[in-house]
């Protein structure tokens, strides 16, 4: 039997790919929330990309010109930032993958 301590090998401690790409379409500018539902919807609940990126702080709900609308927030930038810097080190070749 494993131990609950098993199971955190198999846990993303990045941010889901699919977060990263929602969060780097709001950062090309504010949309409103009705672009956003009609984009990022799915009938899978568990499938909830744009409520993750809204619980991680990544976007957050504004209003521009009286409308309810999706921006990116600083942490949502700096995550982008940090993302595109590990891949550029990473298709520089300055990361080698660990052997098995």
């Amino acid at each position: 039997m494993r131990s609950k301590g098993c199971y955190s090998l198999f846990m993303n401690h990045g941010p889901d790919p699919l977060v990263l790409d929602f969060v780097e379409w709001i950062a090309a500018g504010p949309r409103r929330y009705g672009d956003v539902m009609e984009a990022w919807k799915t009938s899978c609940p568990r499938l909830t990309i744009w409520e993750d990126a809204i619980d991680q702080g990544l976007v957050q709900r504004c209003r521009i010109d009286g409308e309810l609308s999706i921006e990116t927030t600083d942490s949502g930038r700096a995550l982008l930032a940090k993302t595109r810097k590990s891949l550029q080190r990473i298709q520089g070749g300055q990361h080698a993958p660990d052997p098995l």
